[in-house]
Protein backbone atom coordinates (compact mmCIF):
# COMPACT_ATOMS: atom_id res chain seq x y z
CA UNK A 1 0.00 0.00 0.00
CA UNK A 2 0.85 3.45 -0.31
CA UNK A 3 1.33 5.91 2.66
CA UNK A 4 -1.46 7.74 1.54
CA UNK A 5 -3.14 4.42 1.72
CA UNK A 6 -1.95 4.00 5.06
CA UNK A 7 -3.14 7.52 6.47
CA UNK A 8 -6.50 6.90 5.57
CA UNK A 9 -6.32 3.21 6.72
CA UNK A 10 -5.16 4.94 10.06
CA UNK A 11 -7.78 8.10 10.37
CA UNK A 12 -10.85 5.60 9.53
CA UNK A 13 -10.03 2.66 11.73
CA UNK A 14 -8.72 5.08 14.55
CA UNK A 15 -12.19 7.11 14.53
CA UNK A 16 -14.27 3.61 14.58
CA UNK A 17 -11.89 2.20 17.35
CA UNK A 18 -12.05 5.55 19.39
CA UNK A 19 -15.70 5.57 18.37
CA UNK A 20 -16.56 1.57 19.46
CA UNK A 21 -14.78 2.53 22.39
CA UNK A 22 -16.88 5.33 23.38
CA UNK A 23 -14.66 8.45 24.62
CA UNK A 24 -14.27 10.77 22.17
CA UNK A 25 -11.11 12.93 23.66
CA UNK A 26 -9.03 12.53 21.20
CA UNK A 27 -8.56 14.73 18.25
CA UNK A 28 -7.93 13.46 14.26
CA UNK A 29 -4.23 13.75 14.04
CA UNK A 30 -3.97 11.36 17.51
CA UNK A 31 -6.54 9.15 16.18
CA UNK A 32 -4.74 8.48 12.61
CA UNK A 33 -1.77 7.98 14.29
CA UNK A 34 -3.42 5.42 16.59
CA UNK A 35 -5.25 3.64 13.47
CA UNK A 36 -1.64 3.69 11.56
CA UNK A 37 0.19 1.90 14.83
CA UNK A 38 -2.62 0.15 15.50
CA UNK A 39 -3.00 -1.19 12.00
CA UNK A 40 0.80 -2.58 12.50
CA UNK A 41 -0.38 -4.28 15.98
CA UNK A 42 -3.24 -5.74 14.77
CA UNK A 43 -1.63 -7.29 11.27
CA UNK A 44 1.30 -8.78 13.46
CA UNK A 45 -1.16 -10.02 16.24
CA UNK A 46 -2.70 -11.66 13.22
CA UNK A 47 0.12 -12.84 11.07
CA UNK A 48 1.66 -14.12 14.27
CA UNK A 49 -0.25 -15.35 17.28
CA UNK A 50 -3.29 -16.66 14.99
CA UNK A 51 -1.22 -17.76 12.01
CA UNK A 52 -3.50 -16.14 9.44
CA UNK A 53 -2.78 -14.80 6.22
CA UNK A 54 -2.74 -10.99 5.95
CA UNK A 55 -2.86 -9.36 2.62
CA UNK A 56 -1.70 -5.82 2.71
CA UNK A 57 -4.44 -4.31 0.46
CA UNK A 58 -6.58 -1.57 1.06
CA UNK A 59 -9.13 -3.16 0.03
CA UNK A 60 -9.03 -6.27 2.03
CA UNK A 61 -11.43 -7.08 4.69
CA UNK A 62 -8.67 -8.66 6.89
CA UNK A 63 -7.02 -5.36 7.16
CA UNK A 64 -9.74 -3.41 7.68
CA UNK A 65 -10.70 -5.78 10.39
CA UNK A 66 -7.16 -5.83 11.85
CA UNK A 67 -6.32 -2.46 11.89
CA UNK A 68 -9.58 -1.71 14.11
CA UNK A 69 -8.83 -4.44 16.33
CA UNK A 70 -5.29 -3.52 17.07
CA UNK A 71 -6.56 -0.02 17.22
CA UNK A 72 -8.46 -0.72 19.76
CA UNK A 73 -6.06 -3.14 21.88
CA UNK A 74 -3.59 0.13 21.25
CA UNK A 75 -6.23 2.05 23.43
CA UNK A 76 -7.45 -0.33 25.88
CA UNK A 77 -3.72 -0.29 26.97
CA UNK A 78 -3.17 3.29 26.77
CA UNK A 79 -6.43 3.25 29.20
CA UNK A 80 -4.71 1.04 31.69
CA UNK A 81 -1.57 2.55 31.75
CA UNK A 82 -3.00 5.85 32.06
CA UNK A 83 -4.97 4.50 34.95
CA UNK A 84 -1.95 3.24 36.63
CA UNK A 85 0.07 5.81 36.56
CA UNK A 86 -2.83 8.07 37.74
CA UNK A 87 -2.97 6.62 41.34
Amino acid sequence: MSWMAWIVLGLVSGTLARMAMSRGERGLISSTLIGITGSYIGTWIVSHWMHGVVKVSFLDVTTWVSAIGGAMVLLLGYRVFRFITRR
